[in-house]
């Protein structure tokens, strides 16, 4: 799963950069490399966010079926 999420954001990665280059007009390579730049972090921004959210929704799961057996063993 998470060859196939760097994949897409690898796929995103060149539209954007090719849409940017087209937008802009960037002449100057020192611009392309800071726009590249800036779309990479961006990238990765919503990807470690992504992952983060899924990972704590787990832990959550995990900490609310400790919880549970808890509570079920202290009442009987």
């Amino acid at each position: 799963m998470l060859t196939r999420i760097f994949t897409i954001v690898t796929m995103l990665e060149y539209a954007l950069i090719a849409a940017s280059n087209r937008f802009f007009a960037v002449r100057s390579q020192k611009g392309v490399t800071m726009i590249e730049y800036a779309l990479i972090a961006a990238l990765i921004s919503v990807v470690a966010i992504l992952l983060l959210t899924q990972a704590g929704t787990q832990v959550q799961n995990i900490f609310q079926s400790i919880v549970n057996a808890l509570t079920t063993a202290a009442g009987s």
